[in-house]
This record gives structure tokens, C-alpha cells and sequence, in this order.
């Protein structure tokens, strides 16, 4: 009997990009309709969408103005998309509560870590949904602890990883990694270190890329 062929998925992203959390579904729609088919790793790698944001974040309305020259009449029909197609994956964005975006390093440093305790898909869901569900700042290290403690890591060691500096090293190497192999804009969902899926793609697009590499794998196997 031929064996399930295991794919590595570096899924390159920020907890504040609304087109990351899309991607995001619609990965999981995919992988749950090829169940059986494939066996896929997941690794969520970082990308700030703002390295320079100050620590209590901005505006989103006065940050899309100045960013992308967003009008309000725009943004709100921007966010009504974003809103149904998340719903239609089954993810809430609450943009009425989305009033600021925040630095986001300290929540890939908590990522990095959460990896090694084998908790950083649940780490990174819950983090999209305070951010887009409950508009929390996950900037602040008392909402990042806590969500840490909630998907089951310890807390006191989360705040202790972000009291510290520790892991920043490792989150800007890979930042720069991935910025030195052209990712510029996200999510980046990189398939066994060769083929590129960007930005907030349906369910099938992923679906049809990953049974071809899945195939590929297997023939080659």
C-alpha cells in the first residue's frame, strides 16, 4: 500500500493581516476536504506588516488613509468583503471592534516559542480571533500571556518569554529569510520549500495546488 504522502506547510503571515486569517480557512477547508489524501505539517512563520508601528498601535482607519490611501467609504466596503468571505469559512471578524492595529514582533517571538511546545496552531487561531473577533491589542503581553494560557501553554512562562528578550534573534532571522526570498506581501503559503500560494485564495485553489504536489511527492517516492 503506497503511503500518504507528508507535505511541509510554511504558512508566512501576520496575526493583524485579515487576508491571513482567510487564507488561513481556507487551508483548513482544503486539508479537510483531501483527509486521507495527504498528510500536511503546518509551521507559521513571521511577517509584520508594520515593524515600525509604535507600541500602542494606530488607527485603522487613519493607518489605511496613510498606507494605502484608503477612503472611508472604501474601507468600509474593503471590510464588508472581508467580513463574508471570512463568514463564509466560518470566521467572525468583528470590525466594529477592530479599532487599532498593533506591533505584532512580540507575537511572533510567542509563536516561535509556542512551536516548541507544540502549541503554535492553537496559539495563532486564538490570536486571529482576539484580534478580529474581540479587537484586543496583541501587542500587550498581558492579552498575549493570557491567550497563551488559554489554548493550554503556561502562562508565567509565555510572560516570562515576553519580558525577555528572547527568541527576537530567531524571529528576525526568519523575517529577514523570507524577505531575502521575495515574500513582500502575505499570507505566503510556501508548499515543501518550492511552490508559492499568495494571498487569501478560495479553498479550491489550495486544494488544487496541493494535490499536485502531493502527486509529484508520491511519484517521486
Amino acid at each position: 500500500m503506497s503511503q500518504t504522502p507528508a507535505l511541509k506547510i510554511d504558512f508566512v503571515s501576520d496575526v493583524v493581516c485579515p487576508w491571513c486569517a482567510i487564507g488561513l480557512k481556507s487551508l483548513e477547508q482544503a486539508l479537510k476536504n483531501l483527509d486521507g489524501e495527504i498528510h500536511a505539517d503546518v509551521h507559521f512563520q513571521p511577517f509584520e506588516l508594520n515593524p515600525d508601528m509604535v507600541p500602542d498601535g494606530e488607527d485603522v482607519a487613519e493607518h489605511l488613509a496613510h498606507k494605502y490611501g484608503s477612503t472611508p467609504e472604501q474601507m468600509t466596503k474593503n471590510q464588508e468583503g472581508i467580513r463574508q468571505r471570512g463568514a463564509a469559512l466560518g470566521f467572525t471578524f468583528n470590525m466594529d471592534k477592530r479599532s487599532r492595529i498593533y506591533n505584532t514582533f512580540d507575537a511572533h517571538r510567542l509563536l516561535h516559542w509556542a512551536e516548541q511546545e507544540g502549541k503554535q496552531y492553537a496559539l495563532k487561531e486564538a490570536l486571529l480571533k482576539a484580534y478580529f473577533g474581540g479587537g484586543e491589542n496583541v501587542g500587550s503581553h498581558d492579552v498575549l500571556a493570557r491567550v497563551a494560557g488559554e489554548v493550554g501553554l503556561d502562562a508565567s512562562k509565555a510572560r516570562a518569554v515576553l519580558d525577555s528578550d528572547q527568541f527576537a534573534k530567531e524571529v528576525r532571522e526568519q523575517e529577514r529569510f523570507y524577505q531575502s526570498q521575495g515574500i513582500r506581501a502575505v499570507p505566503s503559503v510556501i508548499i515543501n520549500g518550492q511552490y508559492l500560494i499568495q494571498g487569501g485564495q478560495p479553498p479550491e485553489a489550495f486544494e488544487q495546488i496541493l494535490r499536485q504536489v502531493a502527486g509529484e511527492a508520491k511519484a517521486t517516492s
